[in-house]
């Protein structure tokens, strides 16, 4: 065999089989240097691109994942770096199980490349049942896991439905929210394949609200007989894309709220000046920001978010937010990784209402210790510090339904962890609460497991600077 034709050869089996294995553990990025192929100094071209497995998905939301194009030309050792982060971006779409990108076959100085996706399931009617509170720890333990504090009906959740990546939800639910929800996210509507669009219409009414903070936790009051509060909201969006790692949102809403005179009566500061209702609009630009090897569980790379939003125009709702977001990770050595985390956000004027004024407690923005806390204000931030040890890599195979199907494995991997958290909330008007305008402390061991469709359970015990500690469940999120 001539000796260039043999150097081929052995190159494309080298290559094949790096993105084979890569892609068998979609779950567990392996990093590729280039250090295993030799540099013959020839620039090859890229050929044809094919796409394989690809039942729903249009090929179109594929290549723009892909970091090349038909006719870009690359030295044969870079090669295997363009097929990493190829099937790096195809796997954080959240559209595929496994992922294989590979050199087909050589046609001189043009390589052909296999692109071999396996899809998830995309459609997903469900029956919808969850809590209400702040986090699961606050339902089983302070509310006694109460079936009266949760949510229940239908949600249809449609990712893909158009094979272009968008999505579809919809709600229809009763128990502690009576609520009707639809929202549609379409990544590219455009030829180029940069703008996107989003849309969302909620409504919805209780007889609970929380209408104060006192002590650091929520105070609510119910009434069986009447509604104590009803809501609207709307906003359409608009998303751009041009590079792969980072996209600008901006959109509009409305919203309308009003609650019942008797919560007016408890908080003449719920909403401005003793009202029972506000209507207002808002708008917002933010910018994110995605260079991870897994989205879902992060081990290595950096993520950013910056968001600044304007609610109402005139004096009954005047409010500026801005708040800024970082994560990073680094591989220490085999299996062991560091992670940081941080937020920042400040709300301008500082007075404001207070349905306004909620900052560490609520949805992704907490400290890890204070899950039985809300701490309300107008500025602050935190800084997590995560180091993770990997322990276990495994699959578990589940017997065809059919005869005749392939069976599914369901990969997990099991990490053992320890943290630190520091944060700090300035509050103004701080009334019955201490934990606003100090600092923050809190640190703990756990256990994170990742499986299925990007599934994270985390089992923490924590301790903070009160004296207290725990033990926390929570379901893992970068932001």
């Amino acid at each position: 065999m001539p000796g260039g034709k043999k150097y081929r050869l052995w190159l494309l089996l080298l290559l094949a089989n790096c993105s084979v294995l890569t892609a068998q553990e979609p779950v567990t990025p392996i990093p590729l240097t280039d250090t295993s192929v030799k540099s013959s100094g020839q620039a090859y071209s890229i050929g044809d691109i094919i796409i394989t497995g690809n039942k729903k998905t249009k090929p179109a939301i594929i290549l723009r994942e892909i970091p090349f194009k038909t006719g870009d030309e690359y030295l044969l050792q870079d090669l295997v770096t363009q097929f990493e982060e190829a099937r790096r971006q195809l796997m954080n779409t959240a559209l595929f199980h496994t992922v294989v990108v590979a050199a087909k076959n050589f046609e001189g100085n043009r390589i052909n490349i296999l692109v071999e996706v396996k899809e998830r399931w995309y459609i997903f009617p469900l029956p919808y049942l969850k809590p209400v509170d702040r986090n699961l720890n606050q339902w089983l333990v302070e509310q006694k896991a109460s079936l009266s504090r949760v949510n229940y009906g239908v949600k249809v959740l449609y990712n893909n439905a158009t094979g272009n990546n968008d999505k579809l939800r919809l709600t229809l639910g009763a128990g502690y929210t009576k609520q009707i929800s639809f929202s549609y996210d379409r990544l590219y509507f455009d030829k180029k394949m940069k703008w996107g669009l989003n849309a969302v219409f909620a409504y919805g009414k209780n007889r609970e609200i929380n209408y104060n903070t006192v002590e650091d936790k929520q105070v609510f009051i119910k009434n069986s007989d009447v509604y104590l509060r009803s809501f609207v909201t709307t906003s359409f969006g608009l998303t751009y894309r041009k590079a792969i790692n980072t996209r600008h949102s901006f959109g509009i809403g409305y919203n309308a709220e009003k609650i019942n005179d008797t919560i007016v009566s408890l908080n003449p500061t719920y909403f401005k000046e003793g009202r029972n209702s506000v209507q207002f609009p808002w708008i917002y630009y933010s910018m994110t920001f995605y260079d991870l090897d897994y989205i879902p569980y992060p081990t290595k790379g950096y993520a950013a978010q910056i968001f600044v939003g304007k609610s109402g125009f005139d004096k009954t709702i005047n409010l500026w937010q801005l708040s800024a977001k970082g994560s990073a990770s680094w591989p220490l050595v085999k299996k062991t990784f560091l992670n940081l985390n941080a937020y920042g956000g400040i709300k301008l004027p500082f007075k404001q209402p207070y349905f306004n004024r909620r900052f560490l407690g609520y949805g992704d923005v907490f400290m890890q210790g204070y899950e039985y806390y809300v701490i309300d204000g107008v500025a602050g931030g935190y800084l997590k510090t995560t180091l993770t040890r990997e322990l276990f890599n495994f699959n578990i195979r589940v017997p065809p339904i059919k005869r005749g199907k392939e069976a599914q494995r369901i990969p997990f991997r099991i990490f053992a962890k320890v943290f630190g958290n520091a944060g700090y909330v300035h509050n103004p008007e701080p009334g019955e609460n201490d934990l606003s305008n100090k600092m923050l402390y809190s640190g703990g061991f756990g256990i994170d497991i990742l499986s299925f469709y990007d599934v994270t359970f985390k089992l923490e015990w924590t301790f903070n600077q009160l004296g207290q500690n725990g033990i926390f469940i929570h379901r893992k999120t970068i932001f």
